[in-house]
């Protein structure tokens, strides 16, 4: 295993290859040892291992991108754009956790996204990020045809300290399961009564 992990230093495109057809195995070790990269080709390797088949090349790949201390920012907000949802879910919360608030218009637009995970996780990232000029954009998202999407957005309100309007309890609260009704009253209790709102 210590050869896997010399050849990526010394010749990226065998790096390349190991990730694209390689064991399990071999790929999390190239992967564990990619976490400081600058090579443009391998990071863009490392973000499309987002959607690998396998979860534990998923991670890794996810715990390398986050582990990166170089600016791999512009990779990332181009993932966002990617046709894997994998990938651009995945992106968006790998884009949270390094704090990067570059991302905030992008992730905004996956609000929209077709892909109901794609739509959590970007909601899950904007609340993260403490984008409190999302705010409209994360409130339009309580009436999501999606649960968890729903969750999501009460989730990143309440990270972001936003008011609900009692109009708005009763269409977050429509088929609601108990994790959600636990959110919104703990927002509701969290907030000021009054007529405003964020």
């Amino acid at each position: 295993m210590m050869v896997i992990c010399i050849i990526w230093m010394i010749d990226p495109e065998k790096t390349i290859q190991i990730l694209d057809s390689s064991s399990r195995v071999n790929k999390i070790k190239v992967l564990e040892s990619l976490s400081q990269t600058s090579n443009p080709d391998i990071i863009r390797k490392i973000i499309l291992k987002l959607d690998d088949p396998e979860i534990n090349v998923r991670g890794e790949a996810f715990s390398s991108l986050f582990l990166n201390k170089n600016d791999i920012s512009a990779f990332l907000i181009e993932a966002l754009c990617s046709v894997s949802k994998n990938v651009r879910g995945f992106s968006a919360l790998v884009l949270a956790n390094r704090g990067d608030s570059n991302a905030i218009s992008t992730l905004e637009l996956l609000a929209k996204d077709p892909s109901s995970m794609v739509r959590s996780c970007a909601l899950g990232a904007l609340g993260y990020l403490h984008s409190t000029q999302s705010i409209t954009i994360i409130r339009k998202c309580f009436t999501d045809e999606e649960l968890e999407v729903r969750k999501s957005a009460l989730g990143a309100f309440f990270r972001i300290n936003g008011k609900i309007f009692s109009s708005e309890i009763e269409k977050l609260t429509k088929n609601a399961d108990d994790e959600l009704t636990f959110l919104i009253i703990k927002i509701s209790k969290n907030q000021v009564n009054g007529p405003g709102g964020i």
